[in-house]
């Protein structure tokens, strides 16, 4: 009997974890525009209609999927629309940078409203940092109804423990290590906070508008620094331990000697991130401060700017092109 239960509560738990992934994966195709009906879903998706059926039902009671009109099918009768979003909750949410943050509202489905870049110096550390990020992020919520606030995101340039919603070992985060930047937005706005790695939210927001036979690519964000995210057989690829796409810190012969953040000498950051083509360009002698400045320059066709630029390309294609090579992604 023992080892029957056991068993029965292990089937439970798989079976709760595979519904949660379908409902999941139902609300992207629907979010994106890539299915509209649940005859579509269950294509697309290889389920049963039933299950489809009763995976929307269970999301249009919740709000996240909404019907609407008909259209018309090779057979049968009209199949009901689906949109995603049908009530009034939301989330807010921040993508930070090294000195600044874009910030917004994120409705039901993926819906992004009331978006806005705001200052930010993640060199000041988290406790500076953090209290003046959410005096903006209440002002979204102030203005949207505080009552409907459901959720906080956030999305940081170094390396994350989801599980504990932590920056760890940080190149360019000085005081941010092992800080427990979810648990303290928990504590003042009293909500779920959900934190990642920006390249890994990237590429997760770029996976979820690309067509659904597409299950494999890597999305590369370049700053200060160099992150990429990847999606293996459509889903988020983490590695080991969290750090799957890591590539800033990969040594190059471009490289040479040049000190890096992370203690070592001639990692691709030196010479293909944007702090690296800010230092670039200075010793050049042209007038920059920030990345803002040499994208400027290069828009302007700049010829030192363009040189360092196809230069940084350079560098990092030679780490791609042996990325693309050895994972083989659609995109």
């Amino acid at each position: 009997m023992t080892e029957i239960s056991a068993r029965d509560k292990t089937t439970k738990g798989v079976s709760q974890k595979g519904t949660t992934t379908l409902a999941v994966r139902v609300l992207e195709l629907v979010a994106s525009g890539q299915a509209s009906s649940r005859a579509e879903l269950a294509e697309l998706l290889g389920t049963a209609a039933s299950t489809i059926s009763l995976t929307v039902a269970q999301l249009v009671e919740r709000g996240l999927i909404a019907e609407e009109g008909t259209q018309s099918s090779t057979g049968g009768r009209p199949r009901r629309v689906l949109r995603a979003g049908s009530n009034d909750e939301y989330a807010v949410a921040a993508d930070v940078g090294g000195r600044h943050a874009r910030i917004g509202v994120v409705l039901p489905g993926g819906g992004v409203r009331d978006v806005a870049n705001v200052p930010f110096e993640v060199a000041d550390g988290p406790e500076a940092a953090l209290p003046r990020l959410v005096e903006h992020l209440e002002s979204l919520a102030e203005q949207r109804g505080r009552d409907r606030l459901r959720g906080v995101g956030l999305s940081l340039p170094g390396p994350v423990d989801v599980n504990s919603g932590a920056v760890v070992m940080p190149s360019r985060m000085l005081g941010w290590n092992r800080f427990p930047v979810a648990a303290w937005l928990e504590e003042r706005f009293g909500v779920p906070v959900a934190v990642d790695n920006d390249a890994n939210c990237m590429v997760v927001g770029e996976q979820s508008v690309r067509p659904a036979e597409h299950r494999q690519s890597i999305m590369v964000k370049i700053g200060s620094a160099i992150g990429a995210g990847v999606i293996a057989d459509g889903r988020l690829y983490r590695g080991a331990t969290g750090a799957a796409g890591d590539i800033t810190h990969i040594r190059i012969d471009g490289g040479a000697d040049i000190p890096c953040s992370c203690g070592n000498t001639g990692c691709l950051e030196t010479v293909a991130s944007g702090a690296a083509l800010v230092r670039i360009l200075r010793e050049r002698g042209l007038d920059v401060a920030s990345t803002e400045d040499v994208v400027r320059l290069a828009t302007d066709a700049d010829p030192e700017a363009t040189r360092a630029v196809r230069r940084a390309g350079d560098h990092l294609g030679q780490v791609l092109a042996a990325n693309v090579n050895f994972f083989n992604p659609d995109a």
